[in-house]
């Protein structure tokens, strides 16, 4: 699609666009900031690497998700 047709679209289509970028920028901010987080708490704390690791992976994939229900959703 070239951007005059997306402008005689109704105009709906760039906003879409735009707001699903934000969304998958979010979420990857996100899944970062996690991940760094969790790496900080590793290295205070190396006996608790299990539930730390479990706590990360399911909070990342809440994140992952959101982030697809976003994208779908518009």
């Amino acid at each position: 699609m070239t951007i005059p047709m997306l402008i005689q679209e109704g105009g709906t289509v760039i906003p879409t666009i735009i707001g699903a970028g934000l969304a998958v920028i979010g979420a990857g901010i996100g899944i970062g900031m996690i991940g760094g987080k969790a790496m900080e708490a590793i290295a205070r704390q190396p006996e608790a690497y299990g539930k730390i690791q479990t706590a990360m992976l399911i909070a990342a994939a809440l994140i992952e998700g959101i982030g697809f229900a976003a994208i779908f959703a518009g």
